[in-house]
């Protein structure tokens, strides 16, 4: 064998391979960013002579690369438009306090959204649904968000856009000139090993995380209600009714001059539009009209005065769902004037603020005291924190304004909140257009994307601002620039050694085995380097085994998309188990008892499911 080995190698190969190592190790080591170290395996290739400058260079013009960018703007359409969000509500109602029924619920819901968004993203999203769950119904938290972790990761094997491994390993069995994988062929594969996951989790996996059902959950986060108590204004809010003979009806915000006039500062509105409730801000062109109600923060007297004289009603204080669906229209933020603010000197009819920034100022805190009263006559001052209330948008716009004050604190309903929510159909529809052409090979896969992504940002089902923000270019970076070396290992013949190696050790002992081999070689490669790495540098090594074999090769090339995608039983191994490790309270020893049973279960299901599919 060692004869054969260094018979194998040449001076080329030994460089491929000692940058190969040199790749391994820092990402191992952690101590510089892997998407640099892509970089500098590029560049290593590139001024050793192993590939030409467009060889290198050849990963940034890969489809995979533009699809996996544009998946990230259909991940944020879901969000902005609040399909996601409205799924999670779904859940909670559904579950009804069960744990059992919320744990089956949520790793169903996050797995079938991870099918056609980022994982990452997902996971961000439900953590602090769970958490707030778990605060509401008195659970363990420990109990509920690694089983989240878990079906985002199996999200990665439902489909061809769930996770970037899967178009890799498509695009090196294309590569080859092997057909494709199709969109749904992981589906097969993702459905039975959620069902394994689900059932794992119910059965022993939560036991494992945590005993008690019952435990003291996570630190307070930062809420409205929070904001609100700390400027004072809780019980200075008012709901009020428009009755239809009020002199208000068929007059603008604008006209009412409520602050000048009462000293009643006007938050927002709630209409009813084709018979849904509709929560908006009090734009100074939005129009007053019977059966409105209006919120208003002021003191009694005040509140008392307004009431007579414009012949209101005053209306209980909203259900706990209605102020839910409040929020997702009317939002509040603190924001803080630094020093050589423009501001600072001036009050803020001065600089006529409400009609400028389209937002308006509840209360002042001033060196921690709160101001309520006669806020438009006070001068602003270095140091003062200001309480603003508006529309999202609105509010995430004044981030931009940092000459004259800093967006200081976002209340935790900033996440929920979706600011193109009267878009979600069209974006469905959108995203079921894509599913089709994909699944249905009526364009190019990068085709599909693309133009999804283009109709998306069209519609303003995502901020054209957001775009660049919210594609990971350290991902795409990583991949465009780890690509290179697969094709240096196939360039100077380590491809084929590595094959013919495993050809030798593990050949003779059956395709099951070879499967099984397969799965343990790429998931031990994803505990140190990243999944998108693993499937670069192994796909194309397995697909050639599969062909010294004369094995289907998709058999293989599945089962290394499997493996990448089962990546438990780490803190580290990827990004989704990184989110809930600290809301958690996970060690990493509970990722590792947990998640390497699981592991072992994900391969005894893609030995039988290769075997049931492309072996038999």
């Amino acid at each position: 064998m060692e004869g054969f080995l260094l018979g194998g190698l040449n001076g080329e190969l030994l460089m491929v391979f000692g940058i190969l190592a040199a790749a391994a190790a820092l990402f191992v080591s952690n101590r510089v960013r892997s998407d640099v170290v892509a970089v500098l395996v590029m560049l290593a290739l590139m001024l050793s002579g192993l590939l030409t400058v467009s060889e290198s260079l050849a990963g940034f013009s890969q489809p995979v690369v533009l699809v996996i960018a544009a998946m990230f703007i259909v991940g944020e359409a879901l969000v902005h438009t609040g399909i996601t969000q409205s799924l999670s509500d779904v859940v909670v109602r559904a579950a009804g306090g069960s744990e059992a029924r919320l744990l089956v619920l949520m790793m169903l819901v996050v797995s079938g959204i991870g099918a056609f968004m980022s994982s990452t993203a997902v996971v961000a999203l439900f953590v602090p649904v769970a958490l707030e769950i778990a605060r509401e119904a008195d659970l363990n938290r420990k109990r509920l968000l690694m089983p989240i972790s878990v079906a985002a990761l199996i999200s990665g094997m439902m489909t061809l856009i769930g996770t970037a491994p899967n178009l890799i390993v498509a695009d090196a069995l294309r590569n080859r000139g092997f057909a494709p994988l199709s969109f749904f062929s992981f589906t097969p594969f993702g459905v039975v090993v959620l069902m394994v996951g689900v059932g794992y989790m119910l059965l022993c996996g939560r036991r494992m995380l945590a005993r008690e059902r019952h435990a003291e959950a996570g630190p307070r986060r930062h809420t409205i209600a929070d904001l609100a108590e700390t400027y004072g204004i809780t019980d200075k809010l008012r709901r009020l009714q428009v009755s239809p003979d009020s002199p208000l009806v068929g007059k603008s915000v604008g006209q009412s001059r409520f602050y000048d006039r009462y000293g009643v500062n006007l938050i927002g509105f709630q209409k009813k539009h084709h018979g849904r409730r509709l929560f908006l801000p009090a734009h100074p062109e939005t129009v007053f009209e019977p059966g409105d109600a209006v919120f208003v923060l002021g003191e009694g007297d005040q509140v008392a005065r307004l009431i007579e004289s414009l012949g209101l009603v005053e209306l209980p204080q909203l259900l706990e769902g209605e102020q839910r669906e409040a929020v997702h229209g009317i939002g509040l933020a603190e924001i803080l004037l630094p020093p050589g603010s423009r501001l600072i000197g001036q009050t803020l009819r001065d600089v006529e603020f409400r009609s400028r920034y389209s937002v308006t100022v509840l209360a002042v805190r001033r060196r921690g005291k709160p101001v309520t009263s006669d806020i438009g006559r006070l001068r602003m001052d270095f140091g003062d924190a200001m309480l603003v209330s508006g529309s999202w948008p609105e509010i995430l716009r004044l981030r931009a304004e940092h000459e004259c004050f800093v967006l200081l604190t976002l209340p935790e309903e900033y996440k929920t909140a979706a600011p193109a929510r009267q878009r979600a159909g069209l974006a469905l529809a959108i995203l079921v257009a894509m599913v089709t052409a994909m699944a249905l090979g009526l364009v190019p896969i990068v085709a599909a994307a693309i133009m999804a992504a283009l109709a998306l940002i069209a519609a303003r089902c995502v901020r054209l601002d957001a775009v660049y923000r919210v594609i990971s270019w350290q991902t795409l970076v990583l991949i465009a620039g780890i690509l290179p070396l697969a094709t240096a290992l196939g360039k100077t013949g380590g491809t084929k050694l590595v094959a013919d190696l495993l050809f030798r050790n593990v050949g003779q002992m059956g395709p099951l085995a070879m499967v099984g081999a397969v799965f343990l070689l790429t998931s031990t490669t994803g505990l140190f380097i990243s999944n998108s790495a693993t499937a670069i540098l192994v796909a194309p090594i397995v697909i050639d085994v599969a062909t010294s074999f004369g094995i289907p090769p998709h058999a293989f090339a599945m089962t290394v998309a499997v493996a990448c995608s089962a990546a438990y039983a780490t803190p580290v191994s990827s990004p989704v188990n990184t989110l809930v490790m600290d809301p958690g309270g996970y060690t990493f020893m509970d990722f590792v008892k947990v998640g390497v049973p699981l592991q072992v279960l994900t391969l005894l299901v893609t030995v039988f499911m290769t075997w049931l599919i492309y072996l038999r």
